[in-house]
């Protein structure tokens, strides 16, 4: 049975728990001003019109689809590189100068400011891609984002696969299972909650990135039609609207659009994750 925490050890523990719920605290506070000063904003046509006199007047429709069509193709390009990466570091290679050169390289890169990548995706993939990329467009924008948030996927899925025992390993090429057979039935299966972790919280930089994408993304009202054409975010919206029309009223709308779109992909991945660990433990337990 637990004894209570004293005198060091329960100030420590009044301290912590002083700490989590200022935490969550601050949260509400913040998500509660958000909604209270733009809920009353948000209406169906808000939702479904496109957006006038910079979006002054209007709705955000194409916003949204831009959000969602940058987030896709971010998520599509970043996580197949960033898993790979976090797979060759933690199993095709040992600890030596190349693994630790891979590493620093890649908490370097966690450490650049947006701006600076911002800067990079405008020289790079805007100027000098140009005609494949076809300049300011979702492509660029997405390829910009995806030097910001592959840091976090590599590292988030280094550690998973760290995570997963090494007896698996050594049972499945025991039974005649190739390296990447071991690889791709035991290990990434086993290691997926924590790898979609990582996705997240690559999605989560990358939709309320603002600075680097006003250089790369284009800014277009207009619905986008395809990877090669321009369009915002909502997180640019909001600060192009506050900032540039000055109508503070569709910009905490905006936010609280973001704030609802970002909770519903929390909450579905974490809902999946879960369905991931259970389906796991339930064929642990059946072998």
């Amino acid at each position: 049975m637990m004894t209570r925490p004293k005198g060091k050890e329960r100030f420590i523990y009044l301290f912590l728990v002083f700490s989590g719920y200022a935490t969550l605290t601050i949260l509400c506070v913040i998500m509660g001003y958000i909604f209270l000063k733009g809920i009353g904003h948000v209406s169906l046509d808000f939702l479904t019109q496109s957006p006038r006199k910079m979006g002054a007047e209007g709705g955000i429709f194409p916003v949204i689809v831009g959000t969602l069509y940058f987030v896709a193709l971010t998520v599509l390009i970043a996580a197949p590189i960033g898993v790979g990466a976090a797979i060759y570091l933690n199993e095709y290679t040992r600890e030596g100068t190349i693994t630790k050169i891979i590493r620093f390289g890649t908490e370097l890169l966690a450490g650049i400011p947006s701006i600076i990548f911002g800067l990079f995706g405008y020289a790079f993939f805007v100027v000098l891609l140009g005609d494949f990329t076809q300049g300011w467009s979702l492509l660029s924008g997405a390829l910009t984002a995806t030097c910001m948030v592959l840091p976090t996927i590599v590292r988030t899925s280094e550690e998973a696969l760290k995570s997963v025992p090494r007896a698996l390993r050594e049972a499945s090429l025991a039974l005649g299972a190739t390296k990447w057979q071991t690889i791709y039935k035991i290990v990434l299966p086993t290691g997926l909650p924590g790898i979609l972790t990582g996705i997240i919280l690559g999605i989560g930089r990358a939709i309320g990135e603002t600075a680097a994408l006003l250089l790369t993304l284009g800014g277009s009202l207009l619905l986008p039609q395809s990877i090669f054409h321009g369009t915002r975010t909502l997180s640019m919206h909001l600060y192009m609207v506050a900032m540039e029309t000055g109508n503070m009223d569709a910009a905490f709308a905006t936010g609280v659009i973001l704030i609802i779109i970002v909770l519903l992909i929390n909450f579905t991945a974490n809902y999946l994750i879960k369905k991931l660990i259970n389906r796991n433990s339930t064929a642990a337990i059946r072998r």
